[in-house]
């Protein structure tokens, strides 16, 4: 039988007695009555279930949806069982320390496309069984240091296009079960060494639209796991000789549209993946033999595959502005060729002429040395 019943039922036998008795009940019935009304008012509330008056809770599914709705705040009086909650769409701009106290369930967290410029500390200290938290298109410039303090079950973090400039070493260190993450269209310049040391579950890995203009030694030395990673049209202009070592997983790589100039084959070789995808085009590439030697080689390496190699346009020297490397095949290695062995041949010639002219000018001055002596 349900509560609200037993309740109903409670309720009639109550004002029936009140009836019988002409209100002389025996204190000692009414004080069990009430007792038992006590008992039950918590299991009736439980079946009343609040809803912020601006959201759809869907009490089925445990799902709170809060789309749109020209909030400025999270609501209050959200159901402690929600699994769900849809944020997204409205104009909330803080996130306090007590937004989300009591949500224990929650395990999906939507708040795309606020207004949000300021996450408060411990503001998501309560969400502990948390799995997705998508708070993309918003106006962050920073994250706290607590940032993922209580976040252990965290598996998807968006944070793409906010205003950040930095990632310290402090804010994801506690996302162990980490396997996606979103940083791209923001503004990071910077990231700390250690800012992903504790992501070693990561496999996805998306910056691009950033400002970086280095990609260093130790910044992924614990990503054994990432599949992708995504550093297009940033301003990337060196990779240094250990930065991809640690990426035994790596199945794409996206370099297009930064700064690269020149690469050195070595970077690339310590790739060991069983197949890696490498997307390189719309850089300044100088094409020169010592770039093409570089792509004839990585594309002699069985697990290294160039995805783009025929769209890779030359941007310097002048002569070769706007043509494709793929085109010149090893026109420019000839070329090179024929450029050294041109001055090997002039300067040997110009030895050769050197030496005659020495040569001549001994037996010149030998002939005059006998000539004098002849006289003598």
């Amino acid at each position: 039988m349900c509560f609200r019943c037993i309740a109903l039922c409670t309720y009639k036998r109550i004002n029936h007695g009140v009836q019988q008795e002409s209100l002389h009940l025996d204190p000692t019935k009414m004080l069990c009555l009430i007792h038992l009304l006590l008992l039950l008012l918590p299991s009736i509330m439980s079946g009343l279930r609040l809803c912020p008056s601006s959201c759809l809770c869907y009490e089925s599914s445990d799902l709170v949806d809060c789309r749109s709705q020209g909030l400025d705040q999270v609501p209050p009086s959200i159901p402690h069982g929600t699994w769900l909650l849809d944020l997204s769409g409205n104009r909330v701009r803080e996130v306090h320390s007590d937004s989300f106290m009591g949500l224990w369930s929650l395990k999906f967290l939507l708040m795309s496309n606020n207004s949000m410029h300021a996450l408060h500390p411990q503001s998501l200290s309560s969400l502990q069984f948390l799995e997705r938290l998508d708070l993309s298109f918003n106006r962050l410039r920073w994250l706290p240091q607590d940032f993922t303090l209580h976040l252990s079950s965290l598996q998807e973090l968006r944070l793409d296009h906010n205003l950040m400039q930095h990632v310290d070493s402090s804010s994801l260190r506690n996302c162990d079960n980490l396997r996606k993450l979103d940083l791209s269209y923001n503004r990071i310049r910077t990231i700390d060494i250690k800012a992903f040391k504790s992501l070693s579950r990561l496999r996805f890995l998306n910056l691009e639209r950033n400002r970086l203009n280095m990609l260093k030694d130790g910044l992924m030395s614990r990503q054994q796991s990432l599949e992708v990673l995504l550093l297009s049209y940033n301003n990337i202009s060196e990779i240094e000789a250990e930065a991809l070592a640690p990426l035994r997983s790596l199945t794409l790589l996206g370099l297009q549209g930064n700064q690269l100039q020149h690469i050195k084959f070595k970077t690339f070789l310590k790739l060991q993946t069983i197949s890696t995808h490498l997307q390189m085009s719309l850089n300044p590439w100088t094409c020169d033999c010592d770039l093409q030697r570089v792509f004839g080689k990585i594309q002699f390496v069985r697990h290294l595959h160039v995805e783009d190699y025929k769209a890779i346009l030359c941007y310097a020297p002048p002569q070769q502005a706007g043509s494709t490397l793929a085109s010149m095949d090893s026109q420019l290695c000839m070329a090179e060729t024929a450029s050294v062995l041109v001055i090997t041949i002039t300067v040997l010639l110009a030895v050769i002429g050197a030496l005659v002219k020495a040569e001549r000018n001994r037996k010149n001055k030998q002939a005059a040395s006998d000539a004098e002596s002849s006289d003598k």
